[in-house]
């Protein structure tokens, strides 16, 4: 069974978060606050998604987002705020969350997002043994490992989240080829995705922070103007 971590410090919401996602046959575990977050949370755990409220009391959700990535770049992760300011789904995806709802959203909506990315972090654990050597895939001085869901440049593992590691995929299926935005939208979050395709910019700026020399000329995930982005090993 998929395990769910909710926090969100308004109890209504919070119990009707945590009584669907049963209904939907996940586990979930609440909490209240980051503190309470933290306390329950550890590899150990095995949680697939975290939904975190970014106005949470004390720590509030952006550090306990900080804080859960650099535990695990497995686990999913969705931020709910109630605001609707670019810069907050900007900073919220570029810390390391897969995923942002504005309040007020459907609990349809909601659960379509849950087990996309529920789906995305059950597949990375359930790589067969010896996929080290039968699948990885090379790309110039880069290596894909589905194992370990790392990129290695040059030997040197760089860590990836889920949605970075699947958008790493994309490339090496498709080098050299234009990706348009909506492609990679829907080949990494999937055609029912309701999101942004603006989430596609955010992460990839952050995987370029992550492979690239200098970041800010970069020459292997090149950007198409009007279109999208290609990859050049």
């Amino acid at each position: 069974m998929r395990k769910i971590l909710v926090v969100e410090d308004e109890d209504a919401i919070r119990e009707v978060l945590a009584l669907n996602l049963r209904r939907a046959g996940y586990e979930v575990t609440e909490a209240a606050s980051a503190e309470q977050a933290l306390a329950v949370f550890s590899a150990a755990a095995g949680f697939d998604v975290a939904i975190l409220d970014i106005m949470l009391p004390g720590m509030n959700g952006f550090s306990l987002c900080e804080t859960l990535r650099r535990d695990s770049s497995e686990i999913g992760i969705i931020m709910l705020s109630a605001k609707a300011m670019e810069q907050d789904k900007v900073r919220g995806l570029s810390i390391g969350a897969d995923d942002y709802m504005t309040k007020p959203f459907s609990i349809s909506e909601l659960l379509a997002r849950v087990e996309a990315i529920a789906r995305r972090v059950s597949h990375s654990s359930e790589e067969p043994e010896g996929a080290e050597s039968e699948g990885r895939r090379v790309s110039g001085i880069f290596v894909l490992d589905p194992k370990s869901r790392g990129l290695y440049k040059n030997g040197k593992m760089i860590d990836l989240t889920q949605v970075e590691f699947q958008i790493m995929e994309l490339f090496f299926s498709n080098p050299g080829t234009a990706l348009v935005r909506e492609k990679i939208l829907e080949g990494v979050w999937g055609k029912n995705y309701y999101g942004d395709v603006k989430i596609v910019d955010v992460n990839i700026r952050r995987l370029r922070m992550k492979i690239e020399d200098e970041p800010s000329t970069p020459k292997h995930i090149l950007t198409v103007w009007g279109y999208g982005y290609r990859w050049n090993a």
